[in-house]
């Protein structure tokens, strides 16, 4: 596991004055990439690194030389339209980048006036998503969401016996993937009401949000090598902020016997902005389990995921409906919530991914699910806050939600913050849902 290096002293400034504020997302001990270009241009698209409220324009440095030894070629990979190639080099290539931007943003550094000159405002930036996406799966590994759920269908028996052994997951659609600020059409499918004798096809009123995080992965795998859990989180790039919107409605008709379809591919989103586990580091935390649970099988298990496997990531959720964009009040929440509260890590959601050979490509995107807590104002979907369409949300301005309506914008955080480390965060996450195409 990555350990703690210079880079992470919360003594640590910036000449960038708005990276030391205590509040930015982007303080010099986060550093996480992106994929961006100036607003209202055809630049190519090419890499960032977040610093306060500015981006290091990855192809200018690396133009103005001010990469050399092993920082130059995971440098010059940050500086492509993807970050695919960087995550193909490894942590430890992504390490030695680290320092080095570490290096020339630290007050007092030799390279500032160089490095002034790369600097663009991340208010005049655009981006792309961070990688090409080349497959999806979506995990599930909060208990607390999956017993929510379950209990809603099945009240006496709420938790299938598999999810504790086994880190359940499907394979989802990679191509409807957008990074935020994402746009996109209500979901039409096929829906059948209890009481209908036939299905029919129809734009989905029950629209769900599911915050959950996207795990990135960095080097791959050879089909037919399964990745230990002592090297897993060695084929982990990094963190990002996940939206995997659901259609309720859709979902119950359609996923018997094969799982999710329709309600699931229409849409998801994350943030453009990926933190590193290197920048992580400072908020590591035990993965345990409650008294009374199963540990994991062998292949799932070891000492350094015992002590440190899990993150300790603050989450939550916002919503700006219509109303409240128009008379200029802020979101309200919907929710908060922590990765602690995860079921299985990220390590074991790689680890079991590859015990029976499937390889892992850079890119590669894994939901975490949606990483609900032990209490109600924890439930990270509108189908638990609701108790499955019920008892509505009553918002600050009086208005109700029972699941997100046209014109809503649903907009998704995480932080880390504890004593003796610099707080660090993750941007936001954005989606605003648009009326359906007409059938």
């Amino acid at each position: 596991m990555i350990t703690l290096n210079e880079t992470h002293d919360p003594a640590l400034r910036s000449w960038v004055t708005s990276a030391n504020d205590g509040k930015t997302d982007f303080p010099i001990q986060n550093l996480p990439f992106a994929i961006f270009r100036r607003q209202g241009t055809q630049q190519s698209w090419r890499g960032g690194v977040a610093i306060g409220d500015q981006i290091v324009d990855m192809a200018a440095a690396v133009q103005a030389g001010l990469f050399t030894g092993e920082a130059l070629a995971p440098a010059q990979a940050a500086a492509e339209s993807t970050l695919n190639h960087l995550m193909s080099l490894g942590n430890q290539a992504a390490g030695a980048l680290r320092k080095a931007l570490s290096s020339i943003l630290a007050e007092g550094a030799d390279q500032q006036s160089i490095v002034q000159t790369c600097l663009v405002a991340q208010s005049v930036a655009e981006y792309a998503l961070p990688a090409q996406i080349g497959d999806y799966t979506d995990f599930y590994t909060s208990i607390h969401h999956a017993t929510n759920i379950g209990r809603l269908f099945r009240p006496d028996n709420p938790l299938m016996p598999n999810y504790r052994w086994v880190p359940i997951g499907y394979h989802g659609r990679s191509s409807s993937i957008g990074v935020s600020p994402q746009d996109f059409q209500r979901p039409c499918g096929q829906v059948k009401p209890a009481d209908a004798d036939t299905p029919h096809l129809q734009a989905s009123p029950r629209l769900d949000i599911e915050l959950e995080l996207g795990v990135l992965v960095g080097q791959g795998n050879e089909l037919g090598s399964p990745v230990g859990i002592e090297q897993a989180e060695d084929h982990v790039f990094g963190i990002v902020l996940f939206n995997d919107w659901s259609a309720r409605d859709i979902q119950p008709w359609e996923y018997q016997p094969l799982g999710p379809f329709l309600a699931k591919n229409f849409a998801s989103t994350v943030s453009p902005w990926v933190v590193t586990l290197e920048a992580l580091a400072p908020f590591r935390a035990p993965f345990t389990r409650s008294e009374g649970e199963p540990q994991p099988l062998p292949y799932l298990d070891s000492e350094d995921n015992r002590s440190a496997g899990s993150f300790d990531i603050e989450l939550e959720a916002l919503i700006e409906t219509p109303t409240m964009r128009a008379a200029g009040q802020a979101p309200a929440r919907l929710s908060q919530s922590n990765y602690r509260h995860a079921y299985w890590t990220a390590g074991q959601m790689v680890a079991h991914h590859t015990v029976n050979g499937c390889n892992l490509q850079p890119g590669d995107l894994f939901g975490t699910g949606t990483m609900s807590g032990p209490s109600l104002d924890q439930a990270c979907a509108l189908i638990e806050l609701t108790s499955g369409g019920k008892n509505p949300v009553i918002l600050p301005n009086g208005e109700e939600r029972t699941w997100v309506q046209d014109g809503d914008t649903i907009t998704l955080r995480g932080w880390c913050q504890r004593s003796g480390a610099a707080r660090i965060g993750f941007g936001e996450c954005v989606g605003t849902v648009l009326p359906a195409r007409a059938l």
